[in-house]
């Protein structure tokens, strides 16, 4: 009857997070409807829970236009940029050198080919940041082009599955800009020095968002936190990435509601991974700068319960005694096994501070990191997802967390 009761729940939880909320970008009505419903459900459950409010930006858009002579050429705003409404002569530059070298204030620039083969990191992100991403975002912001044009294909490991996707997503960099697809970009070389007209009707909007963090045994000392960021990308439903482990989140709440033990549970509702600022983690590091030491293991689940995959747990240097306890949940649950270790996710932060972590992910999106067209886009929907696996996950880590109680 228990494992009834949690299908039930599992395809409750998901409808509401997927369908009945409407979209849960970071700084989004919907996204404050999604921590009001996470916070609400798992306090009912007998968590002591905690709600750290963060600010952020919001951002609307209606479109872009851009015309050279009388030929229009498709564009979208960059997700986070400044509207503009402009025209001024069409510049191009393909690598970092040409980059260095031409002449591009005031200008509108388009970027294609090998300069817009990968997502930049926004600039002040400070979990991972190239210095190559970091030179070409300092020398557009010192050369000053009037507005961007970012041509691009496909870049599944930092963007998902979008095609074309935003070369630029900064909502700290202040220089307009679009995107297009590599084709459309091939199309525009031809009109190198004319005069194009750009418009993108774009608007920042100041707002508020929250972390919510829920706590079961009795000290902080030797906690083990599991973690699942609750955001999506902006025009998507975020099923796989991540309600999906929001939803494992609170099922696992819900096994361990009756838990009494000394080794304190943090549960952590993430907000921000798929957000250019990542407050929600920047906002835990924060609160935690001389906490990460009592932390013995990080659980951070993404990506989890797509139909036809099998569930993939990585391990990050696991101490000698959960060694033998990690490793026996790919033999202990049949749809679930070992898998590579992988970095796009909240564990890296744990990692960074010297602590052990487990990432539950999808096995299907770890082995087609590099090809997927699924995350950040609307196929990322409750039709890919088997809820069932959600609970496998969470009867999994259930079994796991008791193995460590004192």
């Amino acid at each position: 009857m228990e494992k009834i009761h949690l299908y039930q729940k599992s395809a409750s939880y998901l409808k509401m997070l997927c369908e009945e909320i409407a979209e849960r970008s970071v700084g989004s009505e919907g996204n404050r409807q999604a921590t009001r419903f996470f916070a609400e459900t798992i306090s009912a459950l007998g968590w002591q829970t905690e709600v750290s409010e963060l600010e952020v930006m919001d951002w609307h858009e209606n479109g872009a236009s851009l015309q050279i002579a009388d030929q229009c050429f498709n564009v979208l705003p960059s997700p986070y940029s400044l509207g503009c409404s402009l025209q001024a002569p069409l510049a191009g530059v393909s690598s970092l050198a040409e980059l260095e070298r031409q002449e591009i204030t005031g200008r509108i620039l388009l970027l294609s080919g090998e300069i817009a083969k990968e997502q930049l990191m926004p600039k002040n992100f400070v979990f991972y940041n190239p210095e190559e991403h970091q030179k070409i975002i300092a020398l557009l912001e010192q050369k000053q082009p009037a507005a961007i044009i970012c041509a691009t294909g496909r870049n599944p490991s930092l963007a998902g599955g979008a095609y074309p996707f935003p070369l630029i997503e900064d909502g700290d960099f202040d220089i307009p800009s679009v995107y297009t697809t590599d084709r459309v970009g091939e199309d525009l070389l031809a009109w190198i020095g004319k005069t194009a007209v750009l418009e993108s009707l774009a608007t920042r909007i100041p707002a508020k968002a929250c972390n919510v963090v829920a706590r079961k045994g009795k000290e902080r000392a030797d906690c083990i936190v599991v973690t699942a960021h609750i955001d999506a990308k902006k025009g998507t439903p975020g099923a796989i990435d991540n309600a999906t482990g929001v939803v494992t989140l609170l099922l696992l709440a819900d096994l361990l509601k009756d838990y009494e033990g000394d080794r304190m549970i943090e549960m952590v509702a993430f907000n921000g991974e798929d957000y250019y600022a990542a407050p929600g983690q920047m906002d835990y590091i924060r609160r935690n700068q001389s906490g990460f030491k009592e932390i013995i293991l990080n659980i951070n689940i993404d990506g989890v319960g797509l139909r036809e995959s099998k569930t993939a747990v990585s391990f990050y240097d696991l101490p000698e005694t959960m060694k033998t306890p990690g490793h026996d949940l790919a033999t202990k649950f049949a749809g679930i096994t070992e898998g590579v270790q992988w970095p796009q996710g909240d564990h890296s932060i744990f990692i960074q501070y010297g602590c052990p972590a487990i990432a539950v992910s999808s096995q299907w999106l770890i082995d087609h990191m590099e090809s997927q067209e699924i995350t950040h886009t609307p196929k990322d929907n409750m039709g890919i997802v088997d809820g069932r696996k959600l609970v496998e996950i969470a009867e999994a880590l259930n079994w796991f967390l008791r193995k460590q109680s004192r």
